[in-house]
C-alpha cells in the first residue's frame, strides 16, 4: 500500500510542475504584452513632444522673419514700433514654452554630437564675415546628412561625426542646417529687395526735375 502511494505521488509530480510552468508563462506573457503597450505609448509621447519642439522652432523662425521683413520698411515709424513690440512679445511667449526630448547616448555618441554641434557653431559665427562662404560651407555640411544624391560636395569628416551620433541627434543636426540655410536665403532676399529699393529711390532722385516736383520752373 505504501509503495502504491509513493508511485502515485511520483506520477503526480510532473503534472504539478507542468501546471506551475504554464501559469508562470501565462503571467510572463501578460507582463510582456503590457510592456509592449507601454512602449507604444512612450514612443507616441516622444513623437508628439518632438513635433511640438519642431513647431516651436518654426514659430520662432517665422516671428524672426517678420521682424526683418522688407514690409517693415514701408510703414510709419509708429506702426513699425507697435508691430515690433508685438513680435517681441510673441518671441517671449514662445521662448517660455520649454519642450525638450532627451536622447540617450553612449560616451562616443555624446562626443560625436558635441563635435558636430561645435562645427556648425563655428560656421554660424563666421557667417557675418562672409555670407557666401558660410552658405557654401553649410551646404557641404547638409550634404553630409542626406542619404540620396547630395546637392553639394560632401564634407566627409563631418559625415563621419554625424554617423557617430544617435539617430535622434542626426535628425536634429539635419533640421538645424536646413533652418540655417533657409534663414540665410531669407536674409539674402531681404537684402536684395532693399538694395533694389535704394537703387530705385536714387534713380527717382536723379531724374530731371525730380528735385522740384517734376516742373521745369
Amino acid at each position: 500500500m505504501a509503495q502504491a502511494k509513493i508511485q502515485a505521488k511520483m506520477s503526480e509530480a510532473p503534472r504539478s510542475r507542468f501546471s506551475r510552468t504554464v501559469s508562470m508563462a501565462d503571467r510572463s506573457g501578460r507582463l510582456l504584452e503590457a510592456l509592449d503597450q507601454l512602449e507604444l505609448r512612450v514612443e507616441a509621447l516622444r513623437e508628439e513632444a518632438a513635433a511640438m519642439e519642431r513647431e516651436r522652432d518654426e514659430l520662432l523662425e517665422t516671428v524672426h522673419t517678420l521682424q526683418h521683413s522688407p514690409d517693415m520698411r514701408d510703414i510709419s515709424a509708429g506702426e513699425r514700433e507697435e508691430l515690433l513690440l508685438t513680435a517681441q512679445r510673441l518671441l517671449g511667449r514662445t521662448l517660455a514654452v520649454e519642450v525638450c526630448v532627451g536622447t540617450l547616448r553612449s560616451s562616443q555618441q555624446e562626443e560625436a554630437q558635441r563635435r558636430a554641434s561645435s562645427t556648425i557653431d563655428d560656421v554660424v559665427a563666421k557667417l557675418l564675415e562672409d555670407v557666401e562662404a558660410g552658405r557654401r560651407r553649410l551646404r557641404t555640411l547638409l550634404a553630409a546628412c542626406v542619404t540620396e544624391a547630395p546637392p553639394a560636395p560632401v564634407d566627409h569628416a563631418f559625415q563621419a561625426l554625424v554617423l557617430g551620433c544617435a539617430l535622434d541627434d542626426q535628425k536634429k543636426i539635419k533640421r538645424r542646417l536646413e533652418t540655417l540655410l533657409r534663414n540665410v536665403r531669407n536674409a539674402d532676399d531681404t537684402i536684395r529687395i532693399l538694395d533694389h529699393q535704394k537703387v530705385a529711390d536714387r534713380l527717382r532722385v536723379e531724374e530731371p526735375g525730380a528735385a522740384n516736383g517734376g516742373h521745369g520752373c
